[in-house]
């Protein structure tokens, strides 16, 4: 390593946890992955000891760090974008939690839907939804402001989100099996996807813990095959998603002022960034006239940029550096 790295970049997610090492001119250093992020409660510990690790890890990857003024730092700045980091009450414990480990003189901390943000936007601005395991929304303003919400599921307004979607596919499969319902391929598909004779079979897998309840989300790529048969209900299921990311969207552009500026809406999260073409047509009827972008870049590169925004470092040259960085590698296990 040539020398301090500039950034410690950080994207902790339900499934998978980033860590980035990256230098001032965009350089990128080192990048190892682990599994997902899990910080409730009593798993706190564990949730930043799994950061630590892979700290440990992008440090002895990217090599000794020469001599410099602020030993026992890893990096200038810490930009860690974390899933669970959605009330400031959380944001607040994070943000001790990391600043206790003594990374970086300077700790940004926040949810990790930012990161979406600016890993797909080319400006440090605009509004991300994201729908992987569960659904959230992000804008920042030119100015810096900020739009966001409590993303808690139904009780906090919510509609989406691979488990969701896993529930509403059961749901609908089996009242077609039991009379309750109408007619849909989903049906049979969902039997078949378990090896199970019946829908009424998986439901009672799931209740009685055979089937874990990580496998709901198996029904989400069942429901845009079965779309794209034309079945009414799963299309039905799409295109209320599609109107969902749409809203929330929409929402989000009104609640700032963009001083006229094209405001880029990014998509990201596992089911958005399957570019279901049904889906994306109709969240782009709900959004007329908008730039809406399909993240096509690992949400560290957000992290990653944020942290070189903050400390005034960010060039075009830099930026097409760190991206072509992170195209061109893989990350290596901590």
């Amino acid at each position: 390593m040539t020398g301090q790295p500039a950034v410690l970049a950080i994207d902790a997610g339900n499934s998978k946890t980033d860590v980035a090492l990256v230098g001032v001119g965009g350089e990128l250093l080192a990048w190892v992955r682990g599994g997902g992020f899990q910080p409730h409660g009593p798993r706190l510990p564990a949730a930043i000891g799994l950061l630590a690790d892979l700290v440990t890890a992008a440090v002895r990857q990217a090599g000794p760090p020469q001599e410099s003024g602020r030993r026992g730092f890893v990096a200038e700045r810490v930009s860690a974008f974390l899933a669970h980091c959605d009330l400031p009450v959380e944001q607040e414990i994070l943000q001790r939690a990391v600043e206790a480990r003594g990374w970086a003189p300077e700790v940004v901390v926040d949810n990790d839907t930012f990161a979406i943000l600016r890993a797909g936007a080319d400006v440090p601005y605009g509004v991300a939804v994201v729908c992987g395991g569960g659904m959230n929304c992000v804008a920042r303003g030119p100015g810096g402001q900020v739009a966001r919400w409590p993303a808690l599921g139904r009780r906090s307004g919510d509609w989406g989100g691979g488990e969701w979607l896993g529930e509403e596919v059961l749901w609908w499969a089996v009242r077609d099996e039991d009379g309750r319902g109408p007619r849909t391929l989903l049906r049979q598909a969902v039997a078949a996807r378990f090896g199970l004779p019946d829908v009424t079979s998986v439901c009672v897998g799931f209740h009685l813990g055979h089937l874990p309840e990580e496998r709901l989300h198996e029904l989400v790529p069942l429901l845009f095959e079965v779309a794209g048969a034309g079945d009414a209900v799963a299309v039905s299921l799409v295109e209320r998603l599609g109107d969902e990311v749409a809203a929330w969207a929409g929402a989000a552009i009104e609640r700032l002022d963009w001083d006229g500026v094209s405001v880029p809406v990014v998509l990201g999260g596992g089911v958005l960034t399957g570019r279901d073409a049904r889906l994306l047509a109709r969240i782009g009827k709900g959004l007329p006239g908008v730039d809406v972008r399909v993240l096509d870049a690992p949400p560290i590169v957000g992290s990653a940029l944020h942290g070189l925004d903050r400390l005034g470092a960010t060039s075009e040259a830099v930026e097409r550096r760190l991206r072509a960085g992170f195209a061109t590698r893989r990350p290596s296990g901590p």
